[in-house]
């Protein structure tokens, strides 16, 4: 399991948010995080107050990384690349979830690593790692200024046959009882804007190879853009297909020939192809081409 309960005992009275510092070897501000998430139990109770004094038995729920071999396709001294399969979490969804990308960085490269931003679980490709905190701050602030850039490639149902700008806003859905997605376009979302550009057409499958360059960050954006020009990506479960094939996925109902037959493909076919950035001075490109038509 990638998260397990490990039990102490201590004799002398502590305060909640000090046992976990110590235990964990964390900060402040990770040890509160993490008795605000319920992973801290005193004599079987779930411990809220981070001051609470605590003694006695003592459980925490900790995350023991459950490596099955993923290994990364480059790293430094700072950071690493994984080239994620799809089908495969970035993170951990919740206790329950016994395998994600998170416990190969952890178990590669201990506790103070972590992914920097975030794909899909159906979308394969390029994952930045940062090895450390001090990477870490820098790679997320480098995200938030635009600093880094990311480049997609999708099989894409029709032609496509002119550079694509597809500025559309995106909004979250709230009501799942009508529509099975997790975004939808709508005036009243937050701004979004994917360019795509049409790499080789396919007469036979009537596909499209394109490269898609998300100027935004919006969950499922590029999905959702490729949706919304009638251009649905094969193998997507919730754009671009029925009601009834979108419930029996997010369900774990849809098996692989089911899928096939309603979406085109076994899987999703888009992947994180290439990633750019500069880093103490060096400019760095990694590209990772997996499919084409």
């Amino acid at each position: 399991m990638s998260f397990e309960k490990v039990d102490y005992f201590i004799e002398n009275e502590v305060r909640a948010f000090k046992f976990v510092i110590d235990m964990l070897e964390c900060s402040m501000k990770e040890a509160q995080r993490y008795i605000d998430k319920q992973r801290l139990f005193c004599e079987g109770e779930v411990v809220s107050q981070k001051s609470l004094m605590i003694k006695g038995n003592i459980s925490l729920v900790r995350f023991i990384p459950n490596s099955k071999g993923l290994k990364p396709i480059f790293q430094s001294n700072d950071f690493a690349l994984f080239d994620k399969p799809s089908g495969l979490l970035v993170h951990p969804k919740n206790r329950k979830t016994f395998y994600s990308l998170t416990d190969e960085v952890k178990y590669l490269f201990g506790n103070d690593a972590n992914i920097v931003h975030r794909i899909d679980k159906e979308t394969s490709g390029l994952v930045l790692v940062a090895k450390h905190k001090k990477a870490e701050i820098f790679f997320k602030n480098a995200f938030q200024n635009k600093e880094i850039n990311k480049g997609y490639i999708a099989l894409v149902k029709g032609k496509i046959d002119k550079e694509l700008f597809i500025d559309e806003p995106i909004k979250i859905n709230r009501d799942y009882s009508k529509i099975k997605i997790k975004v939808f376009i709508d005036k009243t979302g937050k701004k979004a804007q994917t360019i795509v550009k049409p790499l080789h057409y396919n007469k036979e499958s009537n596909t499209t190879l394109v490269e898609a360059l998300p100027l935004t960050g919006r969950q499922h954006q590029i999905r959702v853009h490729l949706f919304h020009m009638k251009h649905s990506i094969l193998g997507d479960p919730i754009y671009g297909t029925d009601f009834q094939t979108a419930s029996d996925y997010l369900d774990g109902l849809l098996d692989e020939n089911k899928r096939i037959k309603s979406t085109g493909a076994k899987r999703l076919m888009l992947h994180a192809n290439w990633i750019e950035f500069r880093y103490k001075n060096i400019f760095k490109i990694f590209t990772r081409e997996v499919f084409s038509s």
